[in-house]
């Protein structure tokens, strides 16, 4: 049984630092959301593949507690990044990232998919790291979400699991017209559909 010690312990947040944009910056985060204590191998595989314009509006698609957001907000500093998530404790901490590593071209906020992003509102990079188990029917959602939120030669970047790559070539072939699997490493694929 655990003492009220430990107990207090698991209840602080989770703090540690993280290279990102080219930036080192401190990101905070806490248990139950997605890797909560460093930045997971498909994130950090698929960062080394994002590179949007310095004037670019981004979006990071599932954000979780902000690590892709955080990236691209800071390789974009002339243009305006949002983050999304349904999950409000992954925005609030999202948002405490943002704020305390003084990124202001970029906010995070809670919607399910694309459904509370500001209609009309377009962006030039969506980046994502899909998860596993999202389930067919709101992949779809997002996959043609994503397309027509894009501007003409706007990017999606989206890191899946190997398991996933065929299922997100056909998809993505199928929205997009294109695909570019930009690197299959041994667990995770970087995949980049252009609009």
């Amino acid at each position: 049984m655990l003492t009220a010690a430990q107990l207090a312990e698991l209840r602080r947040d989770i703090e540690f630092n993280a290279e990102l944009g080219g930036r080192s910056l401190t990101v905070m985060s806490t248990w139950g959301l997605f890797s909560p204590r460093e930045i997971d191998d498909g994130t950090r595989l698929l960062l080394e593949y994002v590179q949007p314009e310095p004037t670019a509006d981004c979006l990071d698609l599932g954000c979780g507690y902000g690590v892709i957001g955080l990236a691209l907000a800071t390789l974009a500093p002339l243009g305006r990044t949002l983050l999304i998530d349904k999950d409000f404790i992954a925005v609030e901490y999202a948002n405490r990232n943002l704020l305390r590593n003084g990124i202001h071209n970029a906010t995070a906020q809670l919607s399910n998919g694309f459904d509370q992003v500001e209609p009309g509102r377009q962006f030039d990079v969506i980046a994502s790291n899909v998860p596993a188990k999202v389930g067919k029917e709101l992949l779809a959602l997002l996959l043609h979400d994503a397309h027509a939120r894009l501007r003409p030669g706007g990017r999606l970047y989206l890191v899946t699991i190997n398991g996933l790559r065929q299922y997100m070539k056909r998809n993505l072939t199928e929205v997009f017209g294109n695909y570019d699997k930009l690197k299959q490493g041994t667990h995770y694929t970087v995949a980049l559909a252009l609009r």
